[in-house]
């Protein structure tokens, strides 16, 4: 039986390894379908301090795990299929069986959100992406022109990124003013390559019958009117939802699906703590999730001190 164990290797499912581990918990910790999580998916994440000149987000991840691990934390690939509540100790199942743990800290994140058009849906992968520094580098799109929706961080670093590959990068933003940060709002408005779409949606992505993407149909939200606009690809960046389903009737969450804690970090059950973008909708930076990971994992401990006390 486990004392502790952790879902999620983003900022805050290793943080909470880390100070469990230096607690002698020896935690257990289950990365699940996303490895690292969304930070993975930053080309270098330039606002933690320690990092004067920026760290890519997949070394940060790596460098963390690395750091849990030399402490104690154990780290397995296994996704979690279900867990009980219900009884004591908990029982999760992951991988080939059932993991039974005293504690439990879910550090789940959030994934990216979709535009919920059925021809995003047909054509992700074959043009329609949610990660720029994953898939912006292919053939398919450099030389050509881009479409970022969003308006947020997230799509302003995902445009300027593009325009190392792309030959143009057109901004579709629903309002007539930017979200992000004033530092990437600067850099992108300086930058040549870029163009902004104003108070303009993507009603349709094209094109389905040719089963790759050659363009977007735009519409004002003002005037209504459409157009065409022709791209090689569509970089979605609308925000993100928790991955919190896994714990529907069981944990209490908010009406977006964001888990409630009181008391520091813990949740309606006593005994499971929750941290990081799947409790966070304010923030959702690397370093309050990593602080979030630390409060669970000492929230955590004190826990099992109790019961033994």
């Amino acid at each position: 039986m486990e004392n502790v164990l952790i879902i999620g290797t983003g900022c805050a499912g290793l943080t909470a390894a880390l100070y469990a581990a230096r607690a002698n918990l020896s935690p257990l910790v289950l990365a699940g379908a996303s490895p690292g999580g969304l930070l993975t998916t930053t080309s270098i994440v330039e606002n933690f301090p320690g990092f004067p000149d920026g760290i890519d987000g997949t070394e940060f991840v790596m460098r963390a795990q690395k750091q849990a691990e030399k402490f104690g934390a154990r780290v397995a690939n296994d996704t979690v299929e279900k867990v009980d509540f219900s009884q004591r100790p908990f029982r999760v199942t992951a991988g080939d069986g059932v993991i039974e743990t005293r504690a439990l800290i879910v550090a789940t994140g959030a994934s990216h959100r979709h535009l919920g058009l059925e021809s995003e849906s047909l054509l992700e992968r074959k043009g329609v992406t949610y990660c720029a520094t994953c898939d912006g580098a292919l053939p398919m799109f450099r030389n050509h022109p881009l479409v970022v929706v969003g308006g947020g961080d997230s799509a302003i670093e995902e445009a300027t990124y593009l325009t190392r590959f792309g030959s143009r990068v057109f901004v579709i933003h629903r309002r007539d003013a930017l979200r992000a940060s004033k530092i990437m709002q600067e850099r992108a408005f300086k930058n040549p390559k870029i163009e902004f779409v104003w108070n303009t949606v993507v009603t349709d992505v094209l094109d389905v019958k040719q089963d790759r993407v050659t363009g977007v149909i735009l519409k004002d939200v003002k005037s209504s009117q459409t157009r065409t606009l022709e791209c090689a690809g569509v970089f979605v960046a609308i925000g993100h939802a928790p991955n919190t389903r896994l714990f529907a009737g069981q944990l209490e969450m908010d009406a977006d699906g964001y888990l409630i804690c009181r008391q520091g970090t813990a949740t309606n059950v006593t005994g499971v703590f929750g941290a990081g973008d799947c409790v966070d909708r304010v923030y959702r930076q690397a370093i309050t999730a990593a602080g979030l990971g630390c409060a669970a994992a000492i929230d955590c401990e004190r826990y099992l001190a109790s019961l033994e006390s």
